[in-house]
């Protein structure tokens, strides 16, 4: 088996990563060390797997990048994908094009919801699924999930309500949950389906981090009873897994064809057509070639994930990390800190040197909390809690002073 360098990190300079720009991040925090250490936007600073780089530079090389369009070979990587990584069996007509999942969410809102109607959406929940609506002049219903045993559930008694008395045209539903990393179950995702039945609520799911699973076992949408495939639509892409969102390929799975050619309408309307030419052939290598790249980076993220733990719960007190079984993106209650999310961020930025995500880009009911990037090396992540938690000892020795 060949063993993967996640240790030697790309030089995010090259590629004009935002989460590394220094005018950016002085834009949030005016006061910032020169030597910070961004853990907030969700991109990873590994290097692509090697399969995925070789195939970019044969295409460099080669000096052609003019129109293309979806390969068959494409099409055959996305269903052999589904089928060897969640045992679904779909089917090529279902599958479209397209240049990310937010963009893909507005086009679907464009498609189905007339102005003034509703999405659904259990919060806190990534912010773009909001912006969706709202950038078209629709409205966003929001019922927050319930905290129990440091993992979110589903408020079920208010969703019916909502969906019952308030009539949303669609739901958007993050699974596994972003920002906590929540897998729902099976019986979960049937029971918002059937709720969406119930109430002629499209549902439709984004699966975008569904690849990196720290415990337990997703369950895609897919594997839904068939009763349920007629109102489905699935947004998802390699990029989180792969690290390939600069490359604006993602892609949807509607069984439908009704929805689907509705959907697809609004593609023309916008002009989407021909594939971005390295993104189509990155995807197209990642799910052929690099299942095992996968996997060692999943394991190698769950290493920094004990490492940012055992930080956690011997330095920081007041802070609380929910329970997380996918991706790389901790999320960490600070209800009980000294600080807000907001006070708290700024003293990282200017003493530690560490840029944090806080609650305020999650729609609502996120007022609490901070979010971590843990797609970097043990290194960085072991450099950067260090700091945070020198930073937080003299907090709280401040605070023990003033009493």
């Amino acid at each position: 088996m060949k063993k993967y360098d996640f240790d030697t990190l790309a030089n995010r300079q090259i590629d004009n990563a935002r989460k590394w720009d220094q005018s950016i991040v002085k834009a949030k925090f005016p006061n910032v060390r020169k030597d910070f250490i961004p853990l907030w936007i969700a991109d990873m600073d590994f290097q692509a797997a090697p399969e995925i780089r070789t195939a970019l530079s044969e295409m460099s090389i080669n000096g052609a990048y003019g129109y293309t369009y979806p390969t068959e070979r494409w099409y055959q990587s996305v269903i052999d994908w589904y089928k060897k990584r969640h045992n679904v069996v779909i089917k090529k007509e279902w599958i479209t094009l397209g240049y990310g999942t937010v963009p893909n969410m507005h086009i679907l809102v464009q498609s189905f919801l007339d102005e003034n109607d509703s999405i659904l959406l259990n919060t806190p929940i990534y912010g773009p699924f909001a912006y969706a609506a709202e950038h078209n002049n629709r409205q966003v219903i929001t019922v927050p999930l319930l905290k129990h045993n440091n993992r979110y559930e589903i408020d079920w008694v208010n969703v019916e309500r909502n969906m019952k008395e308030k009539h949303p045209k669609a739901t958007f539903f993050c699974s596994p949950h972003n920002p906590s990393g929540r897998i729902w179950s099976k019986s979960e995702i049937a029971k918002m389906a059937e709720l969406c039945k119930k109430y002629h609520v499209l549902f439709v799911s984004d699966e975008v981090h569904s690849e990196h699973i720290i415990e337990g076992t997703f369950t895609s949408s897919l594997e839904m009873d068939s009763k349920y495939m007629d109102n489905l639509v699935m947004f998802t892409s390699p990029n989180k897994a792969f690290n390939l969102g600069g490359l604006k390929l993602s892609y949807s799975i509607i069984p439908n064809e009704t929805i689907r050619n509705q959907f697809r309408k609004q593609y023309t309307k916008n002009s989407v057509t021909s594939p971005n030419v390295p993104g189509q052939i990155a995807m197209t290598t990642a799910y052929e070639e690099c299942d095992e790249w996968l996997d060692q980076c999943a394991s190698y993220i769950k290493d920094n994930l004990e490492i940012t733990k055992t930080y956690t719960d011997k330095y920081f007190e007041g802070w609380k990390m929910m329970e997380m079984d996918s991706s790389y993106l901790p999320w960490i209650d600070v209800s009980k800190a000294k600080l807000d999310m907001h006070e708290i961020a700024k003293i990282m930025a200017e003493d530690a040197g560490v840029v944090v995500g806080i609650g305020d880009d999650y729609v609502s009911d996120a007022d609490d909390f901070l979010r971590l990037n843990l797609g970097t090396s043990h290194a960085v992540i072991e450099e950067a809690m260090s700091r945070m938690a020198k930073t937080w000892q003299k907090v709280i020795a401040n605070e023990m002073e003033s009493v």
